[in-house]
C-alpha cells in the first residue's frame, strides 16, 4: 500500500464506525458476500429442483437447499428491518451450533441414499401429495417465525437474553396473542416440514425428538427470565397461551 493510500484511509476511518470495517461483528462486506451467496444458491438449487422435477428424478433435495437459502436469508433481513440494533453477521445463523449443521447433513444424505439404494418406492421415490405437504408445513413454520420476530421487533432476540434491556417488552399482539413462543412454533413446524417434503422417514423422527428436547429446554429457561422480567404479567400471559409444541405445556 503506498503512502497516499494509507493516508486516504486514516481520513476516511474517523468517519464510519469501526464495526462496519472488515473482520468486525457488523462489517458491510461480509453482509455483502453472504447474501450474495445465498442468493446464488437460491438461484442454483430453485433451477436443479425445476430441472429435475422436468425428469421426474431427484428433485427434493435442490428444494431444500432452496428453502435453507430463504431461511438464512430471512433471519437476517428481517432483524435488519425490524430490530436493526442487533442485526450483525451472524443474524444469518450460518454459525448455529453443530448440531443444526449436523442435521442438515445427516438429512441430505438420507434424501440422497434413500432415492438410489433399493428401498420401497414410498420412501425413495414419495408420491407429489408428501412433497405437497411438506412443503405447505415448511411455509407455514415459516411465516410463523417471520411473523414473530416482526412483532416482537427490538424484543426478539436470537440468543436467551439474562437481563432485561431498555427495550424489551412483552409482547402479547400478533401472533404472540395465539402462540405463546410462536418463533419456536415456527421453527418446529418448519423442520418437520423439511423433512416431510424430503420424504426422510428416520430424519423426520430424529428432528421431532432433538427439537422437542431443544425447546422444551430453552422455554423452559427462557420462562423463567420472563417471569424475572415481567412478573405476574407474564403469569398471566402464559396461562392464556399454548406453545402449541406437543408435550410442552
Amino acid at each position: 500500500m503506498s503512502d497516499s493510500e494509507s493516508d486516504s484511509d486514516t481520513r476516511i476511518r474517523p468517519f464510519f464506525p469501526r464495526f462496519l470495517f472488515p473482520d468486525e461483528e457488523y462489517a458491510l462486506d461480509g453482509i455483502a458476500i453472504r447474501a450474495q451467496l445465498l442468493g446464488l444458491a437460491l438461484g442454483l438449487s430453485f433451477s436443479a429442483a425445476v430441472t429435475l422435477y422436468l425428469h421426474n428424478s431427484l428433485y427434493h433435495l435442490p428444494t431444500f437447499f432452496c428453502i435453507l437459502s430463504v431461511f438464512h436469508f430471512l433471519e437476517f433481513y428481517i432483524t435488519a428491518r425490524y430490530n436493526t440494533r442487533r442485526a450483525s453477521i451472524s443474524s444469518f445463523l450460518f454459525t448455529n451450533g453443530r448440531a443444526y449443521t449436523a442435521a442438515h447433513t445427516i438429512a441430505t444424505l438420507e434424501c440422497f441414499l434413500s432415492h438410489f439404494l433399493p428401498l420401497p418406492s414410498y420412501i425413495s421415490a414419495p408420491p407429489p401429495a408428501i412433497y405437497l405437504t411438506g412443503l405447505c408445513m415448511v411455509i407455514f413454520g415459516q411465516t410463523i417465525r417471520s411473523l414473530a420476530m416482526i412483532h416482537a421487533a427490538a424484543s426478539f432476540n436470537h440468543h436467551v437474553a439474562s437481563r432485561k434491556e431498555v427495550d424489551h417488552k412483552l409482547v402479547t399482539s400478533g401472533v404472540y396473542r395465539y402462540f405463546r413462543h410462536p418463533s419456536y412454533f415456527g421453527f418446529w413446524v418448519w423442520g418437520l416440514g423439511t423433512q416431510v417434503m424430503m420424504g426422510n422417514v428416520v430424519c423426520f423422527w430424529g428432528y421431532a425428538v432433538v427439537l422437542w428436547k431443544f425447546f422444551s429446554g430453552r422455554i423452559k429457561g427462557e420462562e423463567e427470565y420472563l417471569i424475572r422480567f415481567f412478573g405476574k404479567k407474564y403469569v398471566d400471559y402464559r396461562a392464556r397461551t399454548r406453545v402449541w409444541i406437543p408435550f410442552i405445556p
